[in-house]
């Protein structure tokens, strides 16, 4: 994970990276769609201006909706981008 703070008080925003290595593209777009859903619930509690990219690894394709929502709020708690 990537992120940049922005001026302004803009929402939060979010960029994934897929890559081939992740699977095929029915398995790439599914994580994306985990990924996605995971960061709009976790959006209001992101500080305003933050603009995060996440890469996500092969083990994501086999990782569960609750394994990848655990990932990520440990990545951003530990970023300290949540307010």
């Amino acid at each position: 994970m990537t992120y940049i703070r922005r001026e302004g008080g803009s929402p939060a925003r979010f960029g994934f990276i897929v890559s081939k290595a992740v699977g095929v593209a029915v398995t790439r777009n599914r994580v994306r769609r985990r990924l996605k859903a995971v960061c709009y619930s976790l959006q209001s509690s992101v500080e305003p201006g933050i603009e995060i990219v996440i890469r996500a690894l092969p083990g994501a394709a086999t990782s569960s909706f609750a394994s990848l929502e655990r990932e990520v709020t440990r990545s951003f708690t530990k970023a300290k981008v949540m307010s």
